[in-house]
């Protein structure tokens, strides 16, 4: 039963407000006391000991970094004038514009809240100007902030390949489909209800993009080339095994570091901002991740490989039975929980069983990252919505919030369903990238 109770005390703590990494410490503290007595410290030093010198993990803080400086940069709101520009002409063209400045921002950044927060404060005052609907401003950002998710690179990405003890590169190949695919599906929404109801999301004025050819050439390729540099910088010398994944990350925040120089946005103030951001942001993920370390050990001790073993078996179905329920499994706890608890709490535990039953880790860890993304737009937890009512103005509602994201929803788990059924989505350009 001390399984069991692990996981019924976790959920009480943090419904009771307690943090989850301290939750995840204080039960791996006294669950482990019953097992260990007055060792369990001694026991959990090893844990401890392991995540602290995990060098993988040093990547998290430099792309954090990056996504800090673009935040504060002047990169982002010239990307997000030039793709309107191009894209405000069609039928819901702000929305297209804000769903791939996301895209664009979560590949050259990876944080989550950097994307949607950036995007956000830009976004949504000329959506409300130009007279979209609360819901449809409110689920395009959300879902495009979600992006940073899947799209490479992703800090939960690095977190999980870390946690799992498979390549960062494979799982950053992996997840560029489904990142595409995402896109594709977020615009094939806003198109299809945009072209049926065109009040709730009109064109943009043409007086507000009609200009020369020339100019608007100049300004597309100043506000494109920098960001498409960096992720050619680091996702480039990541796939060509050129850096490992820690050397991609800082030569990504040395190349931040660069560009904001060069458009003479670089200060003193805008550097310790982006530091200060990303100590606490770093030092919150590797809390948890010392806290989920932590638990797991204790739950393994306990028997925990063993009861998720036997829920496994009496299941049945095989494979399939398998991956549905550890799919399952993480859709709901994402209800609650944030994503480094689910990766660090549930990975450990699931990454043997889907290895003994011969299923291929790398398409198994997509399935569960798109189902991780949807955790960001799913109530009560919905950090994504969150995000948005920081910065979102009185008259956009809750109700309006989450009515807005559901479509996309959807659209996610449409993609997990191709993913189930075409695994070369994910496993193809990872062989050919890679070498997988």
């Amino acid at each position: 039963m001390a399984p069991l109770l692990m996981f019924a005390a976790l959920f009480v703590l943090v419904f009771a407000g307690v943090p989850v990494a301290f939750s995840l410490i204080i039960i791996a503290v006294v669950f482990g006391y019953t097992v260990f007595g007055d060792l369990i410290f001694l026991q959990l030093y090893g844990p401890l000991l392991s995540t602290a010198s995990n060098f993988v993990l040093a990547a998290i803080p430099l792309f954090i970094f990056m996504g800090a400086v673009l935040e504060r940069s002047g990169i982002a709101r010239r990307l997000f004038h030039a793709l309107q520009l191009w894209l405000g002409g069609f039928p819901g063209g702000l929305s297209l514009s804000t769903i791939a400045m996301c895209a664009i921002f979560a590949a050259a950044s990876g944080v989550v809240g950097a994307v949607e927060i950036v995007v956000g404060l830009m976004a949504i005052p000329p959506m409300m100007k130009a007279g979209y609907r609360n819901d449809l401003i409110a689920g395009t950002i959300c879902a495009g902030g979600s992006l940073g998710t899947i799209i490479p690179p992703s800090v939960i990405v690095v977190v999980y390949a870390s946690i799992a003890q498979l390549s960062i590169g494979q799982l950053f190949a992996a997840s560029i489909m489904p990142g595409f695919l995402m896109v594709v599906f977020f615009v094939g929404y806003i198109l299809i209800r945009s072209l049926r109801n065109p009040a709730d999301a009109p064109p943009l004025p043409i007086h507000d993009r009609a200009i020369p050819l020339k100019e608007k050439m100049t300004i597309s390729l100043t506000a494109m080339l920098p960001p498409l540099a960096l992720i050619v910088m680091v996702l480039g010398s990541l796939l060509a095994g050129i850096a490992s994944a820690t050397e991609a990350a800082a030569v990504g925040a040395a190349g931040t570091l660069l560009l904001t120089l060069m458009f003479r946005e670089l200060t003193l103030k805008l550097v310790m901002d982006s530091l200060g951001v990303t100590l606490r942001i770093t030092a919150m993920i590797m809390l948890i991740v010392a806290g989920g370390t932590m638990f797991t050990s204790i739950f393994a001790v306990t028997g925990g490989g063993g009861l998720v073993r036997d829920a496994v078996e009496s299941i049945g179905y095989g494979n399939f039975g398998i991956i549905a329920f550890f799919l399952t499994v993480v859709f709901f706890s994402g209800f609650v929980l944030d994503w480094v608890s689910i990766v660090l709490i549930f990975v450990p535990i699931f990454a043997p069983i889907v290895k003994s039953a011969g299923i291929d880790p790398i398409w198994f860890a997509m399935m569960v990252l798109v189902v991780i993304q949807t955790s960001y737009l799913t109530p009560p937890m919905a950090p994504s919505i969150f995000y948005l009512r920081s910065i979102a103005p009185r008259s956009m509602t809750y109700g309006q919030m989450y009515r807005g994201v559901l479509p996309f929803v959807g659209a996610q788990m449409l993609v997990l369903v191709v993913i189930v059924f075409f695994p070369a989505t994910v496993t193809w350009l990872p062989s050919i990238l890679v070498g997988l």
